[in-house]
């Protein structure tokens, strides 16, 4: 009798466990990189206990499932159902998304230009419709650090560029070092440590988690540079679009509640980051130096450009429609997120994740998100 009230005590059990959904996620980062770590690795742990184990994220890291180039077109196949995308990667399919990621080249606060794209790309009907044309749900986005040279010799002044091949991420990157007499060159961030350890690029410009964190630059890099040259954004959250359709409202909630979460611990991750990679940098034996003020000068006017020519230079290069109101829509963003973060702790990744859902993420239906 014991042996039968224990078997029907384990059905119910057993029907819960066989009702587990797994869904496959990518990221062509390193486990250990930032934006996989605490966006991914932890957002799995997060949506299997929120959900009781009724959903499981199993992850791919370091491009295992799909190279970060093809990554949007791997989602959009349903290879992963969850993907990290890069818009830099996939120019001609994302021409709004690169120019709004231009932007980034003359952003004054990294945190709040990542929950600016992320807001945008969550309620701006142009930027969705890219999205969705490829075949994906933007639903959540980071913005680096400031970028810094990195590279194999000092760069200190705007002559020291001069014939260097520079790894760049995007259009106002490439032109910037072409404006300084560099040769940019244009690979996946996991081909740059090789890169400068054969000797195939000179530098890289890189936020300076990049030294320690997945990428480990310190270990073949000889000095760093902290001239700050704006931000890189990206979109940490792209879905299949049959695999949030086919989830209930519940799922969806928890999925979107572990997305502002992981957004908000990748960006605190990335603010406490920084000082300490450079400091680990110094102790390893990298000279770290400062930019002079002709650097800065030159930065500065170069980046007043971007700004003023950037809506023209989209049309004509890139065959969109005026993209005026899209651009105007994220600097209204990006003051907002810096009035909103003011006074937040940035080391407190719960503080800035309340703020984040508080005045985002909560105000997103899951009845209807992403289903029109």
């Amino acid at each position: 009798m014991k042996r039968l009230l224990l078997g029907a005590t384990l059905l119910p059990l057993l029907a819960g466990v066989a009702s587990a959904e797994t869904y496959q996620a990518t990221n062509w980062m390193a486990p250990a990189h930032i934006l996989n770590e605490f966006p991914y690795q932890e957002f799995a742990r997060d949506v299997a206990a929120a959900s009781g184990g009724a959903m499981e994220i199993e992850v791919y890291s370091s491009g295992a499932l799909v190279p970060a180039p093809t990554t949007m077109q791997g989602l959009a196949d349903g290879v992963a159902q969850i993907g990290i995308v890069y818009p830099g990667y996939t120019p001609s399919e994302l021409p709004l998304n690169n120019t709004i990621n231009d932007m980034g080249f003359v952003a004054k606060d990294d945190l709040a230009a990542a929950f600016a794209w992320t807001e945008l790309g969550l309620t701006n009907k142009k930027v969705q419709a890219e999205w969705s044309k490829n075949g994906g749900i933007f639903a959540g986005g980071y913005s680096t650090p400031f970028y810094n040279f990195i590279c194999m010799t000092e760069i200190v002044t705007p002559a020291d560029v001069s014939g260097k091949k520079v790894r760049v991420a995007g259009t106002a990157q490439t032109e910037w070092i072409q404006s300084l007499g560099g040769v940019p060159v244009s690979v996946p961030i996991g081909d740059v440590y090789s890169g400068l350890e054969r000797g195939s690029i000179d530098c890289t410009m890189s936020d300076p988690t990049n030294l320690d964190k997945g990428n480990k630059f310190w270990e073949v890099a000889k000095t760093v540079n902290t001239l700050p040259m704006g931000v890189v954004v990206g979109a940490t959250y792209v879905m299949n679009k049959d695999f949030w359709a086919g989830l209930s409202p519940d799922h969806r909630r928890i999925i979107l509640d572990a997305m502002a979460t992981g957004l908000a611990r990748s960006q605190v991750a990335y603010h406490v980051g920084v000082q300490a990679a450079l400091e680990g940098s110094k102790e390893r034996g990298l000279k770290v130096t400062e930019p002079t003020q002709e650097m800065r000068d030159t930065l500065t006017a170069f980046q007043a450009q971007v700004a003023s020519k950037l809506p023209a230079k989209a049309v004509a290069e890139r065959g969109i429609e005026d993209p005026t109101d899209v651009l105007n829509d994220y600097t209204a963003l990006e003051a907002k997120w810096t009035g909103l973060l003011a006074d937040v702790d940035r080391t407190d990744a719960d503080a800035v994740a309340a703020i984040l859902k508080a005045n985002l993420y909560d105000k997103i239906d899951e009845n209807t998100f992403g289903l029109e």
